[in-house]
């Protein structure tokens, strides 16, 4: 065996753990949603068993459940629409515009984005409950979330718009074009493919963000990841519930960003030109 050989068996053995410890959890999740508790218990019928769809029934029977998800739907796609509508304006006027402290509100983006979750968790409280009062309400919750997003936001569509050509721009202002139309004629279908991919990404933060949910939100408003830690109990979990719940969380998700991958992909080929 040479060289070349030995390097492509070890690159294709690392590339196929990687795969298995990624898809391992995913799969027996989906596994275990099919199981009746006793199959999940024993040992015999790790594989081998009858499956049922009883863990999905029940869930969907329960309506806070229901209710939940309608609350993590509302949350993440209001603050996903928010955080892209002012970031996208931000990192334009980052971009294009020449102010008093313009590269000290870039730097601050970046290392605003590197401020744990945690951190801001007793301010937020604090200040949603006895300043603001907006605690235990949905928009309270979407509020800090499009804060905690609108940084790398803003950070990730200042490189879009700085590949754009500014005579682009002067073409259209040429043309009679004021600065909206500019914006949203010009800057907004060339930098297509930045927004969807940070749309992905706030959109997942959103929905699977825990911590300062479970904070600021009470019964009515609670989010999901946060009704899944609550029906944890210390002497029952019924793991086949929560299987079920996982895989029925993991479908928004991956629908948005299939959608939006369509659109990273119809935004990178929208200039090409057939020779």
């Amino acid at each position: 065996m040479n060289k070349k050989t030995l390097n492509t068996a070890l690159y294709y053995l690392v590339l196929v753990s990687l795969i298995i410890f990624s898809l391992g959890p995913i799969v027996l999740m989906f596994v275990t949603s099919f199981k009746l508790k006793v199959d999940i218990m024993s040992d015999s019928t790790a594989w081998f068993f009858m499956p049922t769809l009883q863990n999905y029934a029940s869930m969907l029977d329960d309506r806070s459940l229901v209710n939940n998800i309608g609350n993590s739907l509302y949350v993440a796609i209001v603050s996903t629409a928010i955080t892209l509508f002012a970031g996208c304006m931000a990192a334009y006027a980052i971009v294009r515009y020449r102010f008093f402290g313009r590269d000290v509100a870039s730097m601050t983006t970046l290392i605003m984005r590197m401020v744990p979750p945690a951190v801001l968790l007793v301010p937020v409280f604090g200040i949603w409950t006895f300043d603001y009062e907006i605690d235990g309400t949905l928009n309270g919750i979407v509020l800090i979330y499009s804060a905690m997003n609108l940084p790398f936001v803003i950070w990730i569509l200042q490189s879009f718009i700085q590949q754009i050509p500014i005579q682009l721009e002067e073409a259209a202002r040429m043309d009679g074009a004021n600065p909206f139309q500019v914006f949203y004629h010009i800057i907004l279908p060339v930098i297509q493919p930045g927004l969807a991919a940070a749309s992905i990404f706030t959109f997942r933060i959103a929905w699977n963000e825990f911590l300062i949910a479970n904070a600021i939100s009470d019964r009515s408003t609670r989010t999901t990841p946060v009704y899944i830690v609550n029906s944890l109990t210390e002497y029952n979990i019924d793991w086949g519930a929560i299987m079920a719940m996982g895989v029925l969380l993991a479908i928004p998700p991956i629908i948005f960003t299939f959608v939006a991958s369509k659109q990273i992909i119809s935004g990178m080929t929208a200039g090409a030109v057939k020779g």
